[in-house]
């Protein structure tokens, strides 16, 4: 079975970009996929660990895993199916939890690069210096506002008294961009993640295939969630830590 099989056969996949292209792309082998994580804590937990089964999935079916920590978009803070804004952290904060959730990765991916294994990467290495003006002429054009507000992740926010803050309207774009890098970088062609980060996912999709011509795809899995129907993450009640 290749890695799409196995998935499917284990009830990961949500929503897949171009299904019949992915289920081409798997038969091949050998994909670069990545799947981000934003340091907003010390430990991963178990919302987290449906995301790093599916790595080690695909892994062992032959496709190299990229890690990416959030250590630039981690200083904003992802809106994505929150009722309100994340609570700021400091550098040293960010820095220390990225290296306390690689070590936890470790358990579960190898990262023997030399040899295929994982690649770890920090977005904190093209986000934290990035020219703002040059930044919005080069990215920022192929966005369009009126597709942002239409995304859930923001209607979401928007019907909320607190409202969405500009820091964190600009997420999405900064996560498409971390797509578009790792493409360039390591022809990275695949983001996997949970199904709230679907209009990420996607804004990411798009700007590859519009400033390169080259595909790109996405895939989403279903999110654990509390009895209540609330997905079980770091900043809600009764967080479960791996």
């Amino acid at each position: 079975m290749n890695a799409y099989e196995v998935l499917k056969e284990r009830g990961f996949i949500e929503q897949l970009t171009h299904e019949d292209e992915i289920k081409e792309l798997f038969e091949k082998g050998g994909v670069t996929f990545y799947i981000g994580i934003d340091p907003t804590a010390d430990s991963l937990h178990v919302g987290h660990f449906l995301t790093v089964m599916a790595m080690a999935h695909m892994q062992r079916c032959g496709n190299r895993p990229i890690c990416l920590m959030g250590g630039g978009t981690g200083m904003i803070g992802d809106p994505s199916g929150k009722a309100d804004m994340r609570k700021m952290m400091t550098v040293e904060t960010i820095d220390h939890n990225v290296a306390c959730i690689k070590n936890q990765l470790s358990h579960f991916i190898k990262f023997d690069e030399e040899n295929g294994g994982a690649i770890i990467a920090n977005n904190a290495d093209w986000l934290r210096n990035l020219n703002y003006i040059e930044f919005l002429r080069d990215v920022g054009v192929h966005f369009s506002v009126n597709r942002m507000l239409a995304a859930d992740c923001f209607k979401i926010r928007m019907e909320k008294e607190a409202g969405l803050s500009f820091l964190e309207f600009n997420y999405m774009i900064m996560q498409g961009y971390d797509f578009y890098e790792l493409n360039r970088r390591y022809d990275c062609v695949l983001q996997m993640g949970g199904n709230d980060q679907w209009s990420n996912i996607i804004a990411g999709v798009e700007l590859i295939r519009r400033k390169t011509g080259k595909p790109a795809y996405g895939m989403t899995f279903k999110l654990l969630t509390n009895s209540e129907g609330v997905k079980m993450g770091k900043t809600v009640s009764g967080a479960v830590w791996l």
